[in-house]
């Protein structure tokens, strides 16, 4: 017998929500690398910030904390703008199976509002993970001090918690990169860590893996940590896996003992 499958049935919805303005920038480049079978929601205080914002979905929070001005960096400031508008974030995610939450900690917005919509995110059901940069040591001691206070908030709002320290990006640039394009690279490390994943879910692969897997390997799982490797030729797979498990952004990371792996 033939059975005829829509090609949209049974697939899971992904949706990845950047946060603030570090993660509505990652957002946007995401959407412009054509990253499939996802969908953005960029998330802001900042009102001029999200009109900029190329992507669709967009949501404008806490107009009556900060009159869209945005939080100053103000972290608590971005956790109340978060519940005010904690109904809209719950509608927008309504259906939602694997939440991805990228933000920049250290600012207002993305450190504030940030568990509050992983925390909204788990209580409808959905596998959440959020993928998040740290500040680069010239960004000052207040926000290293915001963002590891944030960290630790979000740690238990989420399923998986994936922390990019910026300050070891730049280990794999040149001296002479500019301050834009030490932050364009902070966003190139967010989309793939993202686009990792995801393609584990929505691409066909030697050994096949579906949302369920994911879900069983992902979930409580608490910290973790993601190195990105490429190879080339008859040992490319080797390759791949070791410089990744040597990337820099794994330094004094030791896989041994860990409770899962995902290649």
């Amino acid at each position: 017998m033939i059975y005829m499958v829509e090609d949209m049935e049974n697939k899971p919805r992904i949706v990845v929500v950047g946060i603030g303005g570090a993660g509505t920038n990652a957002v946007d480049n995401m959407d412009a690398s054509g990253l499939h079978g996802v969908e953005f929601v960029a998330i802001n205080t900042d009102l001029q910030a999200l009109e900029l914002c190329r992507t669709e979905t967009r949501l404008h929070i806490g107009n009556k904390i900060t009159q869209g001005l945005g939080t100053g960096a103000n972290p608590l400031l971005g956790e109340q703008a978060a519940e005010e508008d904690r109904a809209l974030i719950a509608e927008t995610l309504e259906g939602s199976d694997l939440v991805f939450i990228t933000c920049g900690l250290g600012g207002g917005t993305g450190t504030g509002a940030s568990p509050v919509v992983a925390e909204v995110a788990r209580e409808m059901g959905a596998l959440t993970v959020a993928i998040c940069t740290k500040p680069f040591d010239f960004e000052g001691s207040v926000r290293k001090r915001h963002a590891e206070r944030g960290q630790r908030e979000l740690r238990d709002k989420v399923d998986t918690l994936i922390t990019v320290p910026n300050q070891r990006l730049l280990n794999l640039v040149e001296e002479e990169t500019s301050l834009v394009d030490a932050f364009k690279i902070s966003d190139s490390v967010l989309t793939q860590c993202v686009q990792s994943i995801a393609d584990l879910i929505t691409k066909p692969g030697l050994i096949n893996l579906d949302f369920s897997d994911i879900r069983a390997i992902m979930n409580q799982m608490g910290g973790a940590v993601m190195g990105v490797g490429h190879g080339e030729g008859e040992n490319r797979a080797l390759q791949a896996f070791q410089q990744a498990s040597q990337s820099p952004l794994m330094e004094e990371t030791v896989i041994e003992g860990a409770k899962g792996l995902l290649i």
